[in-house]
């Protein structure tokens, strides 16, 4: 007899036993095989045999290109012996246990699934089912099931599901039966339809018949059945079912008894398993109640406090205590309302938009807490902010698709006729220079601002001249003077004696100084002018600090002199500092809220400190025990002090300090916060200000602390961040000024706080604060401090702050920088709504004569166009453009050839409004402003209609600037790198279909930032994107690039935390660094010039070559809402010990039975 010709694997020889033996099953499949039965089991037996004792013979049957699988599927199929089906389940059972998920494929692949489930149902008619038969079918179903994507599906068509929970029931104490039963179940469960029709048909309830208290025998069942009931409570149906039934107390009880008796830890999977089920029973409202009246939070916090030794428990910790913040009641903000506690009433109301609907929300409605905050679905987290770019690795669907769109616009916007008005601000175009001495004295500037504004007095007394104990009563409390001597002369050290606080030292040795501001200004808000002569005072004064003290505190030494505090000398390392000439310019600065006082950072300086400052490293568990802390406040509520301590909603009635708390103060330029509430003696919640006229937008802050120990650790919560991120969860540190290590020669901000991380909190944002969405929580931003100094006023800021005061200063200050070979003008470019001027700048080299030659050199020199600051939070732009600045303003040759090479046109703040009143996004007019350059209005924006005008004239004239970059901050990636516009970048990422010619595309606009990437150490060529989405399309970049037609129009991105690649990887960025990188983009700009020609650049290195680029970076497109798509050094979500949500990482299948309720899912980070 001939033997079937198989194929094998390379090495088994094809003339083997098996092989012959399935050559016979072949051929006896059909008619043959019902009339010999005897010769079909003896044959399927010794296939049996070879396969248990031979593995070979398993590789042969199931080697690629056999049909082995197939003729023993087909015998399957057609036997209706019941010897010869139990060989063939026993052989693939034999088959599918080793040999991981290939083998299974096969099967799959060859139609095996629906022949199981189809002899499933067959068996089940039988009068009398056998046993072995339901088992064997059970058991090579549950090895098929979980590598059978639609296994669930196939099951519940075939009617097999009841077939499977009937046969549980029927066997309930047969744990050989039950066992492989449950396998199959589980498998079913994970589908949510099956979980739905399962539960109906009694199967959560057979499960709690399965599980209960500790018990040696039967473990693997016990767990198996944990599993399958944590599939099914997915289902918010069978959840409720539960919870009706009274089974969380159960569930809790049997936790409690696994972890009481389980002291060797050798049952960690079960104990799992039943935190896996209250963790999806308390997805829903009810079970969350269920699980509270059950004394749940307790029960939990217990056993996982007394896990907290065992480093092999944390998976139950982490569960657990996932459960516990997600059980812990919505708790509202403790505010009156969300909105800003400063109002600045708008010239008009926008037709549309948050602050429409902000100022037509009814009187008396509270927008802190709505029906949402205890919401029964629980959280969708889809941070869409319109902040920065979303790490959602899916298609992006926010990328432009319109190439009519991608081009830059052939009219006009305006006519020239209204653009002739901003020609005053390009007098460098049309000046011949005829009469104009060029050999101009080195501190003159040409300055076309108009003095609007009266200059306020500083009245210096002497010392003897004070009257003892009795300053003048608007005088300003600076110290930087020593006694009797003129203000600006002293820049001497000065230590604090031994033994003496600072806050003696400051009663004992200020000096006065009377600063009136203008006559006439007017501040915003409601009360409309600011006060007039009103002094400003030093922030932290002495009597802010002795509790109302006051000016009869100073001390009078011998012979009636009042002793001074010296400010630290800083004259040498900050050139563009002064101290005296910052009080100056704060008298002109209005703010809202009319602030009267001067932070001692802003007022002494910030020296860049020499050392490294590298980027934090995680302690494991930190915020473990953050969490339990947090719990602790529900289980022991008697321990939580909840005193307010700082509170500006009541200005009117000061906070009484009994001298046992920190004093915290924020009443001053570009302060920010709130609230401040002690929790615990050392523990502290703070609540950050909304923008004016926005009731969201928490991100900067800006305080100063004082009244602290040396050598406590505080705790600081600011607990309304809104962010589901932060690079606070990866290494970034607040920054701390302490004024006694400025008095001690040492001023400088510094990164400083340990035990940081970033997590969702208890506290609900209602729907109004959420932009529409429910049940959205806010972030908790927690760090740890331990003072060094006794008595210290600190502060603490979100970044290195730069106020408007300070561009103010610093803009006084180049102008002494100034040589007859600048040309340096400074015009006021508008007023903004709370009435501070918004500066433009004109930076080129003068022309060396007044020869037609030269002058036409002059004119003709491309202009670059500068901006920062549009986004008050983003301080490192500020020191970006500082830099950027005083590399212009410099003397090297290098800046001399960069001013002869270009004309610079530079708003270097765009936002002035909002720097001076601690906004972190938005200006007075409630709006971001870089998402107003589409349609900006001249009453709500003025800053960016004017900007943009300026943009039109030259693009009229056919003056378009060569490069425009508007300097940005990020707080989610790291390194600095550039958003640019590209088309062709553009319809790579999608899948619209273009000709050739309409991709044609200059590619010019990478030349930029790929040689920052070769010079400048902070820069990331990886995470730069030229891809235009939608959007972005009112930003000032794709505006520019789209309506000017600048090819070179970038946003360039400064992280706030560090760098993770290059000169300065591992470090924290600091300013020193930022402004080193304002002076790189200098000299970029340089080189770019030296270019010679489109046609040389293509012979550069690989400047322009896009392909590698896109390679090398490895971009993805990524969506979601609104983003700019992914690159390979993003952010990846932060692994630790706890989830950083407060809900499951899991997704359930959506519940077809409450098809309107949305299943939780976890947007934060995951931590194993």
């Amino acid at each position: 007899m001939n033997k079937p010709k198989m194929t094998t694997e390379k090495g088994i020889p094809g003339n083997s036993r098996v092989q012959m033996f399935l050559g016979q099953l072949e051929r006896m499949n059909g008619e043959a095989m019902l009339a010999d039965t005897e010769i079909a089991r003896q044959i399927t037996a010794k296939i049996l045999h070879l396969i248990q004792t031979q593995e070979k013979t398993r590789k042969e049957i199931m080697s690629k290109g056999s049909s082995g699988m197939e003729v023993i599927l087909a015998t399957l199929e057609n036997t209706q012996d019941l010897q010869t089906t139990l060989n063939i389940l026993y052989i693939l059972n034999e088959l599918l246990t080793v040999g991981g998920g290939r083998r299974v494929g096969v099967l799959v692949s060859k139609g095996g699934t629906g022949i199981l489930l189809q002899m499933v149902i067959s068996a089940s008619k039988e009068s009398v089912p056998s046993d072995e038969l339901m088992l064997q079918l059970h058991s090579v179903l549950a090895k098929v099931g979980p590598k059978d994507r639609k296994f669930g599906v196939k099951a519940r068509l075939n009617g097999a599901l009841n077939v499977t929970v009937n046969l549980l029931k029927q066997n309930l104490q047969n744990p050989k039966l039950l066992l492989p039963c449950l396998q199959v179940l589980r498998v079913y469960s994970s589908n949510s339809v099956n979980a739905v029709s399962l539960g109906k048909n009694g199967l959560v309830e057979l499960m709690f018949k399965i599980i209960g208290p500790f018990s040696k025998k039967n473990t693997s069942l016990l767990k198996v059945a944990l599993d399958t009931l944590g599939a099914l409570l997915k289902s918010k149906t069978n959840a409720r079912r539960a919870v009706d039934r009274g089974h969380v107390p159960v569930l809790l009880y049997i936790y409690q008894d696994w972890h009481r008796n389980d002291t060797r830890h050798r049952h960690m999977l079960i104990r799992k398993g039943v935190l896996g089920c209250l963790k999806n029973i308390t997805n829903i409202k009810l079970g969350r109640r269920a699980f509270i009246n059950a004394d749940g939070m307790r029960i939990l916090y217990n056993t996982s406090t007394e896990c907290l030794p065992v480093r092999t428990l944390d998976p139950l910790i982490n569960t657990s205590s996932l459960i516990m913040r997600k059980c812990f009641p919505k708790n509202r903000l403790p505010l009156p309302t969300i909105t800003s506690v400063f109002h600045y009433q708008l010239p008009h109301i926008p037709a549309g938009g948050p602050v429409a609907q902000l100022y037509s929300q009814p009187p008396g409605v509270d927008d802190v807490v709505d029906e949402s905050d205890d919401n029964e679905d629980t959280e969708v987290e889809n941070d869409t902010e319109n902040e920065e770019d979303q790490d959602q690795h899916v298609q992006n669907d926010d990328i432009e698709t319109d190439i009519s769109k991608l081009r830059p616009q052939d009219t006009p916007s305006r006519p020239f006729e209204e653009l002739k008005v901003y020609e005053r601000f390009f007098l460098e175009l049309s000046s011949d220079f005829q009469g104009f001495n060029l050999d101009i004295p080195k501190n003159t500037v040409t300055d076309s601002r108009k003095s609007t504004k009266s200059q306020g007095s500083i009245v210096v007394p002497s010392a003897q001249g004070l009257p003892p104990k009795c300053p003048p009563t608007d005088s300003l409390h600076l110290g930087t003077i020593t006694k009797g001597q003129d203000v600006c002369c002293d820049h001497s050290h000065s230590q604090t004696p031994q033994g003496v606080g600072l806050e003696q030292a400051l009663l004992e040795k200020l000096e006065q100084v009377s600063i009136t501001r203008p006559q006439g200004r007017v501040g915003g808000g409601v009360g409309g002018e600011a006060s007039r002569h009103q002094p400003t005072r030093l922030a932290g004064s002495v009597s802010a600090r002795l509790g109302g003290v006051g000016e009869e505190a100073l001390v009078e030494e011998e012979g009636g002199e009042v002793s001074v505090l010296e400010v630290p000398d800083t004259a040498l390392l900050l050139p563009l500092h002064d101290p005296n000439l910052y009080v100056e310019m704060v008298k002109s600065t209005c703010s809202v809220p009319q602030y009267s006082e001067v932070a001692y950072p802003d007022y002494y300086g910030h020296v860049a400190p020499t050392f490294r400052e590298p980027i934090l490293e995680r302690v494991y568990g930190v915020q473990r025990t953050k969490i339990f802390q947090d719990i602790e406040r529900l289980i022991h509520p008697n321990d939580i002090l909840d005193k307010v301590v700082y509170d500006l909603d009541l200005q009117s009635s000061p906070v009484v300090d009994n001298g046992e708390s920190l004093k915290f103060n924020s009443q001053f330029e570009s302060g920010n916060l709130r609230k401040a509430i002690q929790v615990r003696k050392f523990e502290y919640d703070l609540v950050l200000n909304s923008d004016i006229n926005s009731n969201h937008y928490h991100q900067w802050f800006y305080f100063e602390v004082s009244g602290m120990s040396v050598g406590t650790p505080y705790r600081f919560n600011i607990i309304n961040c809104e962010k589901s991120n932060s690079q606070f969860n990866y290494g970034m540190q607040v920054l701390m000024y302490s004024v006694q290590e400025a008095i001690n020669g040492r001023p400088r901000w510094v990164r400083s706080g340990t035990d940081i991380c970033y997590y969702k909190n208890h506290f609900s944002r209602s729907s109004i604060a959420a932009g529409g969405q429910k049940g959205k929580s806010y972030y908790t931003m927690s760090f740890t401090m331990t003072f060094s100094h006794r008595d210290d006023v600190c502060y603490f800021a979100y970044h290195y702050p730069y106020t408007y005061s300070t561009l103010k200063m610093h803009l006084r200050k180049l102008e002494s920088l100034r040589t007859p070979r600048i040309y340096l003008r400074q015009d006021v470019l508008c007023q903004t709504l709370g009435g501070n001027d918004c500066p433009l700048l004109t930076i080129t080299a003068m022309p060396e004569s007044t020869s037609n030659h030269l002058i036409c050199q002059f004119r003709n020199r491309p202009l670059v166009f500068l901006s920062a600051r549009v986004h008050p939070g983003e301080t490192n732009a500020s020191w970006v453009m500082k830099g950027t600045l005083e590399f212009l303003m410099g003397s090297t040759p290098l800046a001399q050839g960069l001013r002869e090479a270009y004309i610079f046109k530079i708003v270097p703040m765009l936002n002035p409004d909002g720097v001076v009143n601690g906004n972190h996004r938005c200006s007075l007019s409630g709006e971001d402003l870089n998402r107003q350059w589409q349609s900006p209005s001249p009453e709500l924006h003025p800053t960016i209609y004017h900007t943009k005008s300026l943009l039109q004239y030259l693009a009229a004239i056919q003056r378009a600037p060569l490069v425009f970059c508007d300097y940005h901050g990020h707080s989610r990636k790291k390194n600095v790198f550039m958003y640019g516009c590209s088309l062709k970048e553009t319809v790579w990422q999608t899948n619209i279909s273009a000709t050739s010619c309409d991709l044609h595309e200059d590619l010019g606009y990478r030349t930029l930032p790929k040689i920052l990437s070769q010079t400048a150490p902070a820069f990331s060529m990886a995470s730069c994107s030229f891809v235009v989405e939608r959007s972005k399309e009112a930003t000032a970049r794709v505006v520019v690039w789209r309506e000017i037609g600048v090819q070179r129009s970038y946003t360039m991105e400064s992280t706030l935390c560090g760098c993770d690649q290059g000169k300065y990887k591992g470090l924290q960025i600091g300013t020193r660094e930022l402004e080193e990188m304002g002076a790189q983009f200098c000299v970029a700009l340089l080189r770019l010039k030296r270019l010679p020609s489109p046609l040389e650049l293509r012979n550069q290195v690989p400047l322009l070559d896009v392909e590698n680029d896109l390679i090398e970076t490895g971009c993805k497109v990524t969506s979601g809402s609104v983003s700019t798509y992914v690159l390979e050094d993003e952010e990846r979500s932060f692994m630790e010990e706890v989830d950083y949500s407060a809900e499951s990482a899991d997704d359930p299948d959506p519940d077809p039975a409450d098809a309107h309720d949305n299943h939780l899912s976890d947007s934060g980070v995951q931590q194993p």
